[in-house]
C-alpha cells in the first residue's frame, strides 16, 4: 500500500463524529496505529481526550471555516464517520449530505487535497431479492430518506474524486455490532431491554426470520485505517463478514452472552418495521483484493463486548 506518510511521519487524521459509537473505535485504530487525530464531534465529550478536539457541527459551519480548521491541524486524511438513523428526510439530508458537500467545498481551499473516507453503508444498495450476495457492481436503489442521502452522499465523494479534488474512497458497511453500539439498531434494543429485565421475567420480541450480515465495529475500523493508507480510490467497497447471520440464533446467542438460557426470550413471528430489507449478505473480496481486509471477530465475542460494554450503565 501506497499511503500518505512522508519521511516516516504519519498523516493527521481528522475524524468526524469522532465520539459516535463508530468514530470513537476509528480515533481508537489511528491512533493505536501511531497516526495523529484531529476528533472534531458536535460537542465535547465528558472526559477530555488524549488528543486534538473540535466541536463544531461541521453541516452547518462556514465553509472557509471548516477549510481552516481542517488545514491549521495540518489535516491529510478526512475520515467521515458522522450520521445515523434520522427521523426526517431533512436530517438525514443534513447529516448526510450536506455535510459531505461542504467537506468537499472546504477541501478545494485547502493547500493539497486530502484523501477522504467516507464510510456508507449498505442500506445504499436498498432492499435485495433473497439469496443476494451483493458485490460493488449492484445497482443501488436505496427505498428509505436514510439510504437515499448515505447514497448521496457515497456519490458526491466519488463525483469529487473524479474530478480531481480529492482523493476518496467509500466503505459501505453493513450492520455493526461490538462494544459500543448498543445504543443504536435492533441488537442494541435487545440489550438494553435485557438489562432492564426484572428476575423470572421473558423479554417479549416480534422478530422476522430475517438474515443480515453484521461486521465488529473494532474490525470496520481496522478496515478503515487499511482505507486511508492505500492508494485506490473513486471506488465504494463493501465491509462487512460476507455472512448472513439469521436473527434468531443472533438473539440466542445474546441472551446466552447475557447469562440467560433461551427461554428468557419470548419470540413472536410477525412482520416488523425494519430500515432495510429482509436479507443481506455483503461481497467483501474486493476489500480482501485491495485493502488486504478481513473481519476477525467472532460472532460471540463481539456479542459478549457488546453486552459487557453497557455493565457500567
Amino acid at each position: 500500500m501506497t499511503g500518505y506518510r512522508s519521511g516516516g511521519l504519519r498523516p493527521v487524521v481528522a475524524v468526524l463524529g469522532a465520539t459516535g459509537s463508530i468514530g470513537r473505535h476509528v480515533v481508537s485504530a489511528f491512533e493505536t496505529t501511531g497516526y495523529p487525530v484531529l476528533s472534531v464531534a458536535r460537542g465535547r465529550p465528558p472526559a477530555a481526550p488524549g488528543h486534538a478536539f473540535v466541536a463544531s457541527d461541521l453541516s452547518a459551519a462556514p465553509i472557509p471555516e471548516i477549510a481552516e480548521i481542517l488545514t491549521t491541524a495540518g489535516v491529510r486524511v478526512v475520515v467521515n464517520a458522522a450520521g445515523g438513523w434520522l427521523a426526517s428526510p431533512e436530517d438525514n439530508q443534513r447529516a448526510h449530505v450536506d455535510l459531505v458537500e461542504r467537506l468537499l467545498h472546504a477541501a478545494a481551499l485547502m493547500p493539497a487535497p486530502p484523501r477522504f473516507i467516507q464510510i456508507g453503508s449498505v442500506h445504499e444498495y436498498g432492499p435485495v431479492p433473497h439469496g443476494t450476495v451483493i458485490d460493488e457492481s449492484y445497482e443501488p436503489k436505496p427505498q428509505t430518506p436514510y439510504g437515499r442521502s448515505k447514497l448521496a452522499g457515497s456519490e458526491a465523494v466519488l463525483r469529487a474524486t473524479r474530478e480531481g479534488r480529492v482523493s476518496g474512497l467509500v466503505l459501505r458497511a453493513v450492520n455493526v455490532f461490538g462494544p459500543g453500539t448498543a445504543g443504536v439498531g435492533f441488537l442494541g434494543s435487545v440489550v438494553h431491554g435485557l438489562r432492564a429485565l426484572i428476575p423470572g421475567d421473558r423479554l417479549r420480541l416480534t422478530v422476522s426470520r430475517s438474515q443480515r450480515d453484521f461486521v465488529d465495529v473494532r474490525d470496520l475500523a481496522d478496515a478503515v485505517v487499511r482505507a486511508a493508507e492505500s492508494s485506490l480510490a473513486g471506488q465504494a467497497v463493501n465491509i462487512g463478514r460476507g455472512e448472513a447471520l439469521d436473527m434468531v440464533d443472533l438473539l440466542t446467542l445474546l441472551a446466552a452472552e447475557a447469562g440467560h438460557g433461551p427461554d428468557v426470550l419470548d419470540l413472536a413471528s410477525g412482520s416488523v418495521r425494519s430500515h432495510g430489507g429482509d436479507w443481506t449478505r455483503a461481497d467483501i473480496r474486493l476489500a480482501g483484493r485491495f485493502l488486504d481486509w478481513a473481519p476477525k471477530t467472532s460472532v460471540r465475542q463481539s456479542l459478549r463486548d457488546m453486552w459487557e460494554s453497557t455493565a457500567a450503565r
